[in-house]
């Protein structure tokens, strides 16, 4: 009979909320079976890889908010919305590939084109993508935020059409471009595309059926209703104004006494140049408003909108790791956000963002410490999916 017990050691583990030494993770089929910190032998007919007393083991990182069908080009939104269906399911392809060797094994997309990560989901094997949340296309306005994507709806009768649509198609997230954004010619991010009835609408119904529902939001004033409306998580949370970032602080004491998840949009490639005064006036505030949203004490994760520019191909959640360091997170707080954190906020909880016996076998194995310096995370010895070495 094949051997098919393998088991993982390394000098430090970090299982997703605390941090032991001299830990071996026991995999098979796919699952961890156990996961010991006593530095004891493994069994004898287990297959042992061995990293190392420097190497540290952790759950494989999970991205809150990417676009897979999206090609970081410098025009995606054409390729998105141009190319033929086999083109931007290469596109997804290719992206998730890239997402798994960077160590990212989950990744919740919140913005594709007529489904297609779903069949991305179908085509490729499981061990060979990271785990995809699928929101499908954005519910949006006629002509509003991405409305390219295929996601239009307006009135009661069309917005419960869209959930439902959804829950049947097998996506486990509705998102809702609740204002406009800076991606799709003639919309406006302080602009709110739905009033509180309609985001309660989608919240309620969204949860009636299972699913979690995620709102896009910059404008400072439409996130109030975001929050009155229910949602889960709430992307963005940037605090728009026509004259920069205004954040209001009420609103994020409320998020943080409802216990909403904030994806915060971080991780960029340096040196890019805004494309507006107006962009780079935004861009520039929110350094300050990253940290006071992460000293609140809000349940952040990070999202990386990977994939909609040239300064956020898909392999940057380790570079937006390394930012929240720089403002102000502290380094086991950042892991976590990325991990456990993460994994509740996109419905994965107990399965993914966690090295425990019974979770999915999603192991990243870095070659030095990300406590002492988050740029660990870009030293990469190796990456399993569902217990298979992908890198």
């Amino acid at each position: 009979m094949r051997n098919t017990l393998l088991a993982l050691r390394a000098g430090h583990v970090f299982d997703g909320t605390d941090v032991g030494r001299s830990g071996t993770v026991l995999v098979e089929d796919g699952v961890i079976r156990d996961v010991d910190l006593t530095g004891a032998t493994p069994p004898e007919h287990a297959t042992v890889r061995d990293f190392g007393p420097d190497a540290w083991l952790l759950p494989g990182l999970i991205d809150a908010h990417v676009h897979l069908c999206w090609d970081a080009g410098r025009d995606a939104v054409a390729h998105v919305a141009s190319d033929d269906r086999d083109t931007v399911l290469d596109t997804a392809r290719d992206a998730a590939a890239t997402m798994l060797r960077a160590g990212v094994t989950t990744v919740r997309d919140l913005g594709d084109r007529d489904f297609l990560t779903l069949d991305l989901r179908e085509r490729v094997p499981a061990e060979r993508r990271p785990d995809i949340v699928a929101a499908g296309p954005p519910i949006t306005t006629r002509g509003g935020h991405c409305h390219f994507l295929g996601g239009a709806a307006e009135g009661a009768a069309e917005l419960l059409a869209a959930v439902r649509q959804r829950a049947e198609r097998g996506c486990e997230v509705v998102k809702v471009m609740a204002a406009g954004g800076n991606m799709t010619p003639g919309s406006d991010a302080l602009h709110q595309q739905y009033g509180l009835a309609d985001l309660r609408l989608i919240v309620d119904e969204a949860h009636r059926l299972g699913l979690r529902a995620a709102a896009h939001v910059h404008a400072a004033d439409t996130i109030g209703d975001v929050i009155e409306a229910g949602f889960d998580t709430i992307e963005h949370f940037s605090f728009f104004t026509a004259e920069g970032i205004a954040l209001r602080q009420e609103l994020l004491d409320e998020v943080v006494r409802r216990g909403i998840f904030v994806s915060l949009t971080v991780g960029a490639l340096p040196g890019m140049v805004p494309p507006s005064p107006t962009a780079a006036a935004r861009i520039g505030g929110l350094p300050d408003l990253v940290a006071k949203v992460v000293a609140s004490g809000a349940r952040v994760v990070p999202g990386t909108d990977a994939g909609i520019e040239p300064a956020k191909p898909h392999d940057i959640l380790p570079q937006a790791l390394i930012q929240l360091t720089e403002y102000g997170m502290p380094a086991i707080d950042v892991l976590r956000s990325a991990t456990s954190v993460a994994a509740e906020a996109v419905g994965r909880s107990g399965r993914k963002g966690v090295l425990r016996a019974g979770a999915d076998a999603d192991v990243l194995v870095l070659g030095d410490s990300p406590l002492a310096d988050m740029s660990a995370v870009t030293d990469i010895l190796a990456v399993y999916r569902a217990g298979r070495r992908v890198r």
